[in-house]
């Protein structure tokens, strides 16, 4: 686009002018062509075995996922593998150019390698031998010292199989191998992952050991707990719901259903929310804990997760019975919210922000020493772990205002179209776009401590799926 209608059309578009059609179509040249170059540069210079980490230096010598990687490694926890592949999804939903599909294919078939025999993933997937032997890969040839660990923990699984199910659809489910992979993983999850009770570990096998389920039993409080750590026990076998483990897997879950019709998923989803309601703590803190024993008591998780209420995952939940309301219209997912957010608003400190754990019964706020001692004292609590957090009662508050408000109509039209990104956003990525198709980040690289710029997935990952929904929204000439 000459730099006169760039000038006319970034003036129009800041008035709410209409904009003309040749100035549209001259936009939508630009953004597809930024798109193609992007993705190009992704799979010629940046990806793995067609897959990808979280972050690379500028000149692409220096890798990373959780950690700096210097192996054929890709990463699968977002914003990997998974997060690359659904953008080029929506990128070929939006224009039907084969090389995002071929792109997403790649992806893809970096996923089938790192399937475990469970269904799952974890969090990377390794590509050379003696380091693929430490891993159960679906693939590969069993061995008895092969770890077979499928990963809910940090969206891991359910990005893979959310990714898995959209291409699918895309190729009208005509792969039979990608559809195979899918399902295949979702059927693992729901046989192998899912408690009797509806809730899900962090992790799974396929040999998980039966008495470690979870049945449908109310939340409740334990006489006592231990103020010293006692050890890990195992706990990522128990019923979680850390790091939003819930809200995630019911996004994927009510995907699987859309997709597939079938009312498997949708069952799952519901023995899902009815757990979140049965996980709630009775009063005087109607909240939920990070996990819980078989008897559905909060306990420990490693070092500096002790038993408590935890306000993160509790704002989570909130979100996911939500969304569950919006799915299915049953008040009974809403009729818990009020009082859990005055309970949590209670939980406000001075400053706004809340503690991320709450002594249970007591609810004097949880902190660690950097030595990893239990006190109520906020002065010495180690770095690493967001110890505090800003309070979300006040968001969660009107969004469940909206939410509660919504009529029948309105709850089935909820998968209408959203507003396409403005003119100005779409642009402003375009020229941020570098000479060999990356989007360039002043932040330094975090585990290897080297300076910017660096190339982030989770800015192209959204760059490229702003550039989809505008795609998706515009017509071609």
């Amino acid at each position: 686009m000459s730099q006169p209608i760039l000038i006319r059309f970034v003036i129009w578009a800041s008035l709410g002018v209409a904009i003309s059609a040749p100035a549209q179509a001259d936009l939508r040249d630009d953004a597809l062509a930024a798109a193609k170059k992007a993705t190009s540069f992704l799979v010629d210079h940046v990806s793995t075995e067609g897959g990808y980490l979280w972050a690379y230096s500028a000149d692409l010598k220096t890798r990373e996922g959780e950690g700096v990687v210097n192996t054929e490694t890709i990463w699968v926890q977002p914003p990997g593998t998974p997060s690359v592949g659904e953008a080029f999804v929506k990128l070929y939903q939006a224009t039907g150019d084969q090389q995002f599909l071929v792109a997403a294919r790649k992806a893809a078939e970096s996923l089938r390698r790192g399937q475990m025999r469970s269904g799952g993933w974890q969090a990377m997937v390794e590509f050379e031998p003696d380091r693929r032997r430490r891993w159960a890969y679906r693939i590969d040839k069993l061995s008895n010292k092969a770890k077979d660990q499928s990963s809910l923990d940090d969206d891991k699984t359910q990005s893979a199989l959310r990714f898995l199910i959209e291409l699918d659809r895309s190729l009208e489910f005509g792969d039979p191998t990608i559809h195979e992979m899918a399902l295949y993983g979702l059927d693992k999850l729901i046989r192998r992952g899912q408690f009797s009770g509806g809730g899900f570990p962090q992790v799974w096998t396929d040999r998980r050991s039966q008495d470690l389920d979870t049945p449908f039993l109310r939340a409740n409080y334990p006489s006592d707990w231990p103020r010293e750590y006692p050890g890990h026990n195992e706990y990522w076998y128990r019923y979680t719901l850390n790091d939003h483990l819930a809200r995630d897997v019911m996004k994927l879950l009510l995907l699987a259903h859309q997709a597939y019709g079938d009312d498997t998923y949708h069952a799952s989803a519901i023995k899902l929310a009815d757990s979140l309601l049965a996980a709630q703590m009775p009063n005087p803190q109607p909240a939920w804990a990070q996990q819980y024993n078989s008897q559905m008591q909060p306990i420990w998780a490693r070092k500096f997760e002790p038993p408590a209420i935890t306000t993160s995952e509790s704002f989570g939940v909130i979100e996911t019975l939500m969304m569950v309301y919006r799915e299915t219209g049953n008040p009974k997912y809403l009729a818990t919210i009020p009082r859990a957010l005055d309970y949590l608003e209670s939980c406000e400190l001075p400053d706004g922000q809340v503690a991320r754990f709450y002594e249970l019964q007591t609810n004097r706020p949880l902190y660690f020493t950097t030595d990893y001692k239990l006190t109520y004292d906020d002065s010495d609590v180690p770095t690493h772990y967001g110890f505090k957090l800003p309070s979300q009662v006040g968001k969660l508050r009107k969004q469940y205002e909206r939410v509660s408000q919504l009529t029948a109509k309105q709850l089935a039209e909820r998968g209408r179209a959203s507003r396409p990104p403005s003119v100005k956003v779409v642009q402003t990525i375009i020229d941020q776009l570098d000479n060999r198709g990356a989007w360039l980040s002043e932040n330094e690289l975090r585990y290897s401590k080297v300076s910017g710029p660096s190339i982030e997935m989770s800015i192209a990952v959204k760059h490229l799926k702003t550039l989809a929904e505008y795609l998706a929204n515009t017509s071609p000439k």
